[in-house]
């Protein structure tokens, strides 16, 4: 890993760095809560016949479990020390590194995809775009994916005031920055469903990087207040699986071969 970066590769100079370099210390609520990707968008992102793809800013393995299945071999990248061994106890059969993606142990032009899911906002891309390209085969994709919740839904919206939710929370997933060597980026969205139980979505709650930087006290009243949401609110009051609609928003760049 490069010294000068930090979890998911983010410059220490700039002001959100405390919150990508906070997963490692929840990668357990991480593990608990965070949603995988459905199938269909991973489908659309991956390269036909690709053989080598890299999960880059693996985390503790989400994606990686939908990617094992389609390929021949998956390698997980995650600078996070504690993400990654929750990685490698949860998805054993993939091959674990420590990177970044401003610096990937990896030869030139050795895989056909990199996939970056709910982390390319967290990057340099003026670092990452070449580093990225350098491991790339031509003719190879980088494939990035972010989970959003879908606000049109009431309790959803209600959620995201509960929970004092940045600003920023769709991470320029609608217009991530790639550029060149790569080809135009094709987009595309995916409406799913999560489904789960009041302990995982709070699970979920304290895995948002903004809440696991908070104070104890305040932390622990952001769980009390989402908590009083799902006990009234008459979408979840009476819910023993609890229905998260998600849009989860796929780009594709492709290095010219």
């Amino acid at each position: 890993m490069n010294p000068t970066t930090h979890a998911h590769g983010f410059d220490p100079a700039n002001p959100l760095t405390p919150f990508a370099s906070s997963f490692g210390q929840a990668a357990d609520v991480y593990e608990r809560g965070r949603p995988s990707y459905p199938a269909e968008a991973v489908e659309w992102l991956l390269p036909l016949g690709a053989r080598h793809v890299v999960d880059l800013g693996a985390g503790t393995g989400k994606l990686t479990r939908v990617l094992l299945p389609r390929v021949e071999q998956v390698t997980a990248v995650e600078p996070s020390d504690g993400m990654r061994a929750t990685l490698e106890l949860a998805v054993p059969e993939a091959r674990s590194l420590a990177g970044s993606a401003e610096s990937m142990p990896l030869d030139d032009a050795s895989v056909d995809a990199v996939f970056v899911a709910q982390a390319w906002h967290w990057v340099d891309p003026r670092a990452a775009v070449p580093e990225v390209a350098r491991v790339l085969r031509p003719g190879g994709t980088l494939a990035l994916l972010w989970n959003i919740r879908d606000e049109t839904v009431p309790w959803l919206a209600e959620l995201s005031t509960v929970m004092h939710s940045p600003a920023e929370r769709d991470m320029s997933s609608d217009a991530p920055t790639v550029g060149e060597p790569f080809a135009p980026i094709e987009r595309r969205d995916f409406p799913w469903v999560h489904e789960l139980g009041r302990d995982e979505l709070l699970a979920m709650i304290a895995s948002r990087s903004y809440v696991i930087t908070l104070s104890e006290d305040d932390r622990a009243q952001v769980l009390r207040d989402v908590g009083q949401l799902l006990d009234t609110h008459p979408d979840t009051r009476r819910a023993d699986v609890i229905r998260l609609p998600y849009v989860t928003r796929a780009s594709r760049a492709v290095l010219p071969g």
